[in-house]
């Protein structure tokens, strides 16, 4: 005899409630480039052409050959994370540009955000992902939909914020995601900013350090990259 709906009910409001399982933190990551130094956690192959490790620093310099600067990919895991690195120029002009890689919310990985160190200031970009071919914010029109989740990339370009970041000195930059925010710093107190955007609130895939820093090159050091739940 099937148990008619008041017994369904009933049965269910007496049921013991299901155990609650916090967020497992993820893997943190710090990387001091100091012996031993494991090239395995990257993606890039290091040493390459552009880059190595140099008195306990990461040293890219020159030219890829192609149509971008030398990149650098570091694998995350992790959704509400602190992400931090310093950087030096060691010659005058150039930029750094620091992409946070991510799911689209359709089913890939792209493009989250876009800290471009200028040597005049930050630019933000932020890389949201749509199904609408004619969404307003969809900018680069001649570029076709991600082939395995079908969704368009978004781009919300920020206006510069000026500061002067001639100097060839280490800065530190700093991240903190939580939920869909993220608190952005430069320096400690030198520049800093919040943005609360939805598609922040999805895993981080990737990191991604893009370099322009002509022949004498740009420094990296110091990454961290930890986890914002507690157990």
């Amino acid at each position: 005899m099937k148990p008619s709906p008041l017994q369904l009910l009933t049965a269910l409001l007496l049921a013991p409630p299901a155990p609650l399982h916090a967020a497992e933190p993820a893997p943190s990551i710090h990387e001091t480039f100091d012996a031993p130094f494991d090239a395995t956690r990257f993606l890039t192959p290091i040493p390459n052409k552009n880059t190595e490790v140099r008195d306990g620093v990461l040293w890219t310099r020159g030219s890829s050959g192609g149509k971008y600067p030398p990149m650098v990919y570091l694998p995350v895991q992790g959704r509400d994370l602190t992400i931090s690195f310093r950087y030096r120029h060691l010659a005058a002009g150039g930029w750094l540009w620091f992409f946070v890689d991510g799911d689209d919310g359709f089913g890939s990985e792209d493009h989250m955000l876009r800290v471009k160190l200028l040597r005049d200031g930050v630019q933000l970009q932020v890389d949201a992902h749509s199904k609408d071919a004619n969404h307003p914010m969809r900018q680069n029109t001649g570029r076709p939909a991600d082939p395995k989740s079908g969704a368009y990339r978004l781009n919300e370009i920020l206006p510069l914020e000026k500061v002067d970041l001639t100097a060839n000195l280490w800065r530190e930059v700093k991240l903190v995601f939580r939920g869909d925010e993220v608190i952005i710093k430069l320096d400690g107190t030198t520049w800093s900013k919040t943005l609360k955007r939805a598609n922040f609130n999805a895993a981080k895939r990737k990191l991604l350090w893009m370099q322009n820093g002509g022949n004498q090159g740009i420094e990296l050091d110091e990454i961290r990259v930890t986890s914002n739940i507690t157990q």
